[in-house]
């Protein structure tokens, strides 16, 4: 359904150090660029991190909450411990969510610029 979901940062170099632990934990791998990263490919979709293109400071989406796939509660437990250990901010430890039954295995966290990030397995993973 998307082909890319875009983030902006304040600080390229932090960012792409978040990120390439963060995602690197789900397998997904990246690209850097002059302003920021992106990762995935164009056949499975993208993200991308960069700063603004009209130059003014990046600021986090209110209410915004962006998703990854994990493929089971060990990847969910790397990502948000990559994440953390790269600057992170936790937003709600892994642990099962009750968004459906069975729970669903998640966890949340900040990356450096503030944006609000999940990562989630299918249950009985």
């Amino acid at each position: 359904m998307f082909t890319h979901v875009m983030v902006g940062t304040n600080d390229p170099d932090k960012a792409r150090a978040f990120y390439d632990a963060a995602l690197g934990a789900l397998g997904i791998s990246g690209q850097h660029t002059p302003k920021g990263a992106f990762y995935g490919s164009p056949e499975t979709g993208m993200f991308g991190v960069t700063t603004p293109r009209d130059e003014q400071p990046a600021t986090h989406a209110n209410g915004g909450t962006i998703g990854f796939q994990a493929r089971d509660r060990a990847a969910v437990d790397a990502w948000y411990a990559a994440g953390m250990a790269n600057g992170g901010r936790d937003e709600g430890p892994p642990g099962e969510r009750e968004y459906g039954d069975p729970p669903v295995y998640g966890a949340y966290m900040r990356d450096p610029d503030g944006n609000k990030l999940c990562a989630f397995c299918a249950p009985g993973k």
